[in-house]
């Protein structure tokens, strides 16, 4: 319904008769053509996510492969564009605006404490593992010395957990709402948090960095006690308004405009990433009693066009050009450390909280995606020449769903 092909066709022919100069040629001929690309990248995310659904694995690995094989990596019908991005950064809002919506309060307050001894570990483990992999591979360097910065960067991409793919993930399979699935999706959003101070203490030590690590803390405890505040205010005049226009478009727009001034103000003024103020808009929304119907109404755009462009643009940002075996073999064993230090430090974290071995297994193996701030990090990385741009690698392990299926109790 969003693009209509005889309306994209009417609307291109009358664009292009109409146009007088060669330059709107141009332009029209450039817009006719970024809509078909925005309409290949729907298409494909779709027929490889009802795929992936057909083979028994979560819709997102198949969006993701879309981007794989449309994008740079393989065939190269379509490039990372900002136009892209921007629906992509509206889809990755979106989803953790319905899962905050959906959160259990009383679960996620049980869950609060868990979920930061888990993240803290989850941070801890992933970072020494990967500083300990650079050096095994390019040397071991004095402390202080550039060679040291750069192995520890390498290990601080690995600290960050993707939210989104977790939680598109969990629910999917219908556990994103228990208990421990609650305490996934806390311990990610926290997990990133602490990953970002992490970074920031490392670019700050190598001296890539105008910011101090007094300044990230200030700022992270500034913006979580202004959205207390601004939450409860928030959730007192939605209630109102709740009351006074049950079910009806108004509680959903003002609920969304809600959720991209949170994620705006997160990012602009306190330097915390968006999704983490959408996720907190979400929360504040959640005992609402139209909260299931906010919920409903948004994930109708998400789930038909915004996600899916998220996550096939994962795939379009991949390229696999100019690697060399040596690369290859340190990506490799990348992916493994990755893994296993998340699965391994978030697991034995989760043992100590009193989750059995099956539910820490779990944990560990929800932990272990990597995405969007790992490529914020590695960006920032790229930026000020702490890390070569050739080490640098997307991971999207799918195999969540072997450990979720059938969980009683989960």
């Amino acid at each position: 319904m969003f693009f209509s092909p005889s309306v994209f066709v009417r609307g291109a022919w009358q664009g292009l008769r109409g146009s007088g100069t060669t330059a709107n040629v141009k332009g029209r001929i450039a817009y006719v053509f970024h809509l078909s690309e925005s309409r290949l990248i729907l298409i494909s995310a779709k027929f490889f996510a009802l795929l992936a659904r057909k083979c028994r694995a979560p819709q997102v690995v198949g969006e993701i492969i879309a981007g794989l094989i449309i994008g740079p990596c393989l065939l190269n019908f379509v490039q990372p564009s900002d136009s892209i991005a921007i629906f992509a950064e509206i889809g990755v809002v979106l989803l953790m605006f319905t899962t905050g919506l959906g959160t259990n309060l009383q679960e996620l307050m049980r869950a609060g404490p868990i979920a930061t001894l888990i993240a803290c570990v989850g941070v801890a483990v992933p970072l020494a593992g990967g500083t300990l992999l650079y050096s095994l591979f390019y040397g071991f360097a004095a402390v202080g010395s550039p060679e040291f910065y750069r192995a520890l960067f390498i290990g601080t991409i690995m600290t960050a957990t993707s939210v989104s793919i977790t939680v598109a993930t969990l629910q999917e399979l219908g556990k994103l709402k228990s208990f421990l699935g609650t305490t996934i999706v806390s311990a990610a959003v926290i997990d990133d948090v602490i990953g970002i101070v992490v970074l920031t203490c490392v670019l700050g030590a190598s001296g890539g960095a105008d910011t101090s690590l007094v300044d990230v803390l200030m700022d992270t405890v500034l913006f979580f006690i202004a959205a207390i505040v601004i939450g409860l205010i928030i959730h007192k005049a939605m209630l109102w308004l709740d009351h006074r226009n049950p079910h009806t478009q108004r509680i959903t727009i003002v609920s969304l405009a809600f959720c991209f001034a949170m994620a705006y103000i997160a990012e602009q003024y306190f330097g915390i990433a968006d999704i983490t103020g959408a996720y907190i808009a979400g929360i504040v929304l959640c005992s609402l009693e139209d909260a299931p119907y906010i919920e409903r109404r948004v994930d109708i755009s998400s789930y038909t066009l915004f996600a899916p462009v998220f996550f096939a643009s994962i795939g379009l940002k991949t390229d696999i050009s100019g690697l060399t075996p040596t690369i290859l073999l340190f990506s490799a064993c990348f992916v493994i450390v990755a893994l296993l230090t998340k699965i391994i430090g978030c697991g034995l974290a989760a043992k100590l909280c009193r989750f059995s071995w099956p539910d820490s297994l779990k944990v560990g193996v929800g932990m272990m995606t990597r995405g969007e701030v790992a490529l914020i990090v590695a960006q920032k990385g790229l930026g000020v020449e702490v890390v070569d741009s050739g080490l640098l690698h997307r991971r999207h392990p799918p195999h969540r769903r072997v450990l979720y299926r059938d969980a009683a109790g989960a």
